[in-house]
């Protein structure tokens, strides 16, 4: 199981790196914007930090094919490990077709349904990112799209592998590495909610209370 950052924010990434076990960070246009640096800038800060070893995603912004290729191959000349993020549409599918021809590793993103995705897989991409929360949202059911994706691909894309994104609650997380998510990419609040309860600090706060009064400090 591969587990995934989903921000843009060095400084999140640098405290959590230290804490969860993280294969690496997923970007996406939105989250480079809101740093406000340039694209390449944070990429570079983020490998530094996720090191040689981690895996970086970031995204085209062109909406026609020849462009997304373009934009691919000089994000994998600076990072040529790095995981190119491309829309599912008509251009999409086109450009990731000829990426893997290429041999540029891709990841259909902005998935809402699961044919739509079955596709990107079957175009080459070696990953597919379906939008959970967004679809929930949209009134749909993004664990249902999960379960009927994952049938898919294990099906008819066996080299293909989900990569469940747009979450808002650790129980959606959880629900779709229940459906078989081989991986999952948390925005920052939602990591966080795993590992912070208040129950859990009420429960180590009077094992310390209780020791302190029993023995006077934390110590053995």
């Amino acid at each position: 199981m591969e587990l995934y950052l989903d921000t843009a924010d060095v400084s999140s990434v640098k405290r959590l790196h230290s804490i969860l076990p993280i294969k690496g960070v997923t970007t996406n246009p939105s989250l480079i914007a809101k740093e406000k640096k340039p694209l390449f800038d944070i990429l570079a800060e983020l490998q530094a930090v996720i090191g040689v070893d981690g895996q970086l995603f970031a995204q085209v912004i062109a909406n026609n094919a020849q462009d997304m290729i373009k934009q691919a191959q000089a994000l994998t000349k600076r990072f040529p490990s790095l995981v190119v993020k491309v829309p599912v549409t008509a251009q999409g599918l086109i450009a990731i077709k000829s990426l893997t021809e290429l041999g540029i590793t891709t990841l259909g993103t902005a998935v809402y349904g699961a044919g739509q995705g079955l596709l990107s897989a079957l175009a080459g991409a070696k990953y597919v990112a379906p939008y959970v929360n967004r679809i929930d949202a949209q009134s749909g059911s993004g664990i249902d799209v999960v379960n009927e994706l994952q049938t898919l691909l294990t099906l008819h894309a066996p080299s293909s592998m989900m990569l469940a994104a747009s979450f808002r609650t650790p129980r959606q997380a959880l629900d779709c590495l229940l459906a078989g998510c081989e991986a999952i990419t948390l925005p920052v609040d939602v990591a966080e909610l795993f590992i912070s309860d208040p129950a859990v600090d009420a429960a180590i706060d009077k094992f310390e209370n209780d020791w302190k009064k029993a023995f006077g400090k934390l110590t053995f």
